[in-house]
């Protein structure tokens, strides 16, 4: 896209015809992880189209279920940063699949652990090759070095957005900006 008609495009410039006080660079950033989302969740469904039973958020759980297994459902929750009652959604959808199974926490009775169960390893290890089809696909034709650069910021921006998820989600916005702005 070219510069003029990126600016055509702005969203800052309509604030700044309409006499509001912005900062361009910040307002830019926010525009692109926002439809680099909506373009992701749009490329992920494509990625997953011969799994129906799955969508970007199933195939989540699923590869953190993998990776780390037998968490609470709200350890779950949280590594996958949704609020409790998506995620408790999504388990929920994973269980009546038969992808996941649940067993009581021998630590904490009113507490459950989830794990894969054989068709919820099964289903993940035939969707995995469609899903980093995905994510080449996703990153786009940026370099290596690029590529490299690209995921040490959003890293850090993930770190900075996990402290707050997990420490202040019941804070207002304000008050979000009081402690970190």
């Amino acid at each position: 896209m070219n510069d003029k008609k990126y600016y055509d495009e702005s969203p800052t410039k309509l604030f700044k015809n309409e006499k509001h006080q912005v900062s361009f660079i910040e307002n830019e950033i926010c525009k692109q992880v926002l439809l680099l989302g909506r373009y992701s969740k749009l490329l992920i469904r494509k990625g997953l189209g011969d799994f129906p039973e799955l969508a970007n958020e199933e195939f989540t759980y699923l590869y953190r279920l993998k990776d780390e297994p037998f968490l609470t459902k709200i350890q779950l929750i949280e590594k996958n940063g949704h609020e409790k009652q998506t995620g408790t959604q999504i388990i929920k959808r994973l269980l009546e699949a038969g992808f996941l199974e649940e067993k009581n926490d021998k630590d904490d009775k009113r507490s459950k652990r989830l794990n894969l169960t054989k068709k919820g390893e099964e289903i993940f290890h035939a969707s995995v090759s469609d899903v980093n089809l995905t994510s080449k696909i996703l990153s786009g034709k940026l370099e290596k070095d690029e590529k490299n650069e690209l995921l040490r910021i959003l890293k850090k921006l993930n770190e900075f957005h996990s402290h707050i998820y997990a420490d202040y989600k019941s804070a207002d916005i304000n008050m979000i900006v009081k402690i970190f702005g």
